[in-house]
Formats: structure tokens, sequence, C-alpha cells
């Protein structure tokens, strides 16, 4: 029974040890370069900048007309002693980027924001890492003078792909596209 037991265990510590690797390479296949907080006509904006590089998975796939999402997330918190974080900010956007096969045209849509098509990959991808910027708050969200915690990250939206590739993507290290949290502090200041 505990040579059994033991076994299992061993098991366990090999599985978790060659996990690790696939699970930490995974998070560096796109890095956030820039992520900022600008005020300017009464809102707080996000500006951003992103490293993303297609893999050939990704190509084929949008090649054959099947569009992939990527979703941008940002939670501004605000740090209390005796309770919770205040959460005033938790956004999330997404942009499509689909191929059409008859007019051999990328487009790329933010919905409420962007609407373009280009003629090659490499135009439609660096509309994705220069997004224009975003507007996340209110003046009237964030309190002047005070501290926030700001954390943004980008992934590939597996849950949005027809239900062969999300289990496709389960498996898959080419699907799993997602940047580590970005974090800084902001503080707004009376205008």
């Amino acid at each position: 029974m505990i040579r059994r037991l033991l076994q299992f265990l061993s098991f366990l510590v090999f599985a978790t040890m060659a996990m690790n690797p696939v699970l930490s390479f995974a998070a560096d296949d796109i890095q956030i370069n820039t992520a900022k907080i600008e005020y300017s006509d009464d809102t707080y904006k996000l500006l951003t900048s992103f490293s993303l590089d297609f893999n050939h998975s990704l190509e084929e796939t949008l090649s054959h007309g099947i569009p992939l999402y990527f979703k941008t997330e940002i939670e501004i918190n605000r740090p209390r002693t005796f309770w919770f974080d205040e959460v005033p900010v938790s956004k999330s956007r997404t942009t499509r980027i689909s191929y059409n096969v008859l007019t051999r045209q990328y487009s790329i849509s933010i919905p409420g924001t962007l609407q373009r098509n280009y003629s090659t990959l490499e135009d439609a991808l660096s509309a994705i890492r220069y997004p224009p910027s975003w507007t996340i708050a209110d003046k009237s969200d964030l309190s002047a003078g005070e501290k926030y915690n700001v954390s943004v990250r980008v992934m590939l939206d597996v849950s949005q792909l027809p239900k062969p590739f999300q289990i496709n993507a389960l498996n898959n290290r080419d699907w799993r596209l997602v940047s580590d949290w970005r974090r800084f502090s902001y503080v707004p200041y009376e205008k």
C-alpha cells in the first residue's frame, strides 16, 4: 500500500515538473509593450501596444475563414486597509480578426470603435498590436489623489471559437496565447 502511494506521489511530481515548462513558456507568446492611462475629455483612456506573432496553426485557421478573437482585460482597484479592495473598473474588450476568402482581405473589428479591412495579414496584425485608445472610466469613477493599482492582460479568447477548435485549444500549445498581467500604479490628479 505504501509502495503504491509513493509511486502515485512520484508520478504526480513528475507530471507537475513536466507541465511547468509548457505553462511558463505559453505565457510569453503575447507581450504587453506599453500600457498607460491618459485623461482627456473627462474620461480615462487606456493606451496599449503588444508584441504578437501568429504561429502556423493560427494562420491556417484564419485562412479557412474562421475568425479569431483577442480579449484585452483591465482591472483597476484601490487597496483599503480594513475592508476588501474597491474595484471601480473591471472591463474587457474583444478584437476580432477574420479573413474573407472571396475578397482576400483581412478584417479587424472592435465593437463600437474600429472596423477596417487590410490586404495583408501583417497589416491586420499591426492594427491588433497598436489598438486605438479605449475609454475605460469616466471622471467620476476614480477619485483624484487616490492611488489605484492597474492590471492589464491580453489573450486569445478560445471560448468564442467553434467547439472543435475549443477542444483542440486545450490540447495544443499553439492555441494558448496569453500575456502576463501588466501591473502598474496610477494616481488621478485634479483637472
